[in-house]
């Protein structure tokens, strides 16, 4: 368990430091990020803070779609994933202003973003603890409306990013290239990345691949 754990944190650090990256670049955050920018923005308190309330508001959606009970199990990694999101964006990077940089500056921030984002994420999914409530809310969306996963996640991510269009939060090319490549990215890793865990953790090991 504690060697689930370990990995489980890495892959966390590692994903929000390279959120954390592509919010900096200024060329626009992910869907979801833009929007609790804006909201943030708008209302105050932390990225991070926001980032937790609207995973839990999910956890509910989820079950209100499914017609089951909440994944209360996904609260605990919520609150560590808040707590992480803010440490980088509000502690780490808090004096950092790419703004007035050259693109070229603001380009390699932003593909240094989403290499990290997807090994975070490569990383953080092989101890197969709970998913995020955003990334089970794709599946609902997909079993509950009849959709392919593929226009699921589209779905999702086109409603969110014209919220925070709205709002005024940092939707721009750096939205639109995570949705576009964010998926391979991950895939390349977690291929890579599968073995080694399992090589060094060879109890219960799944015979598919996790994506």
């Amino acid at each position: 368990m504690f060697y689930r754990i370990t990995i489980y944190l890495l892959g966390m650090f590692i994903n929000f430091f390279g959120v954390a990256l592509v919010i900096h670049a200024t060329l626009g955050a992910g869907f979801w990020t833009s929007f609790f920018i804006g909201i943030s923005d708008l209302f105050g308190l932390t990225v991070g803070f926001w980032y937790g309330f609207f995973q839990i508001l999910i956890i509910f959606l989820n079950a209100w779609l499914m017609k089951k009970k909440p994944e209360y199990a996904a609260l605990l990694p919520i609150v560590l994933e808040s707590i992480i999101l803010d440490f980088w964006v509000e502690v780490v990077f808090v004096a950092v202003n790419l703004s007035a940089a050259p693109l070229i500056v603001k380009s390699v921030v932003l593909v240094a973003g989403m290499i990290a984002i997807g090994l975070g994420v490569a990383i953080y999914i092989l101890p197969q603890f709970p998913r995020a409530p955003f990334d089970q809310l794709f599946l609902v969306v997909s079993f509950r409306f009849n959709l392919s996963l593929q226009m699921a996640q589209t779905l999702v991510a086109v409603i969110m990013a014209s919220l925070a269009l709205l709002i005024g939060g940092p939707v721009g090319i750096g939205t639109a290239a995570l949705v576009v490549f964010l998926g391979p990215i991950i895939q390349f890793w977690y291929v890579r990345a599968y073995p080694i865990y399992y090589v060094l953790y060879p109890y219960h090991a799944p015979h598919e691949a996790y994506l």
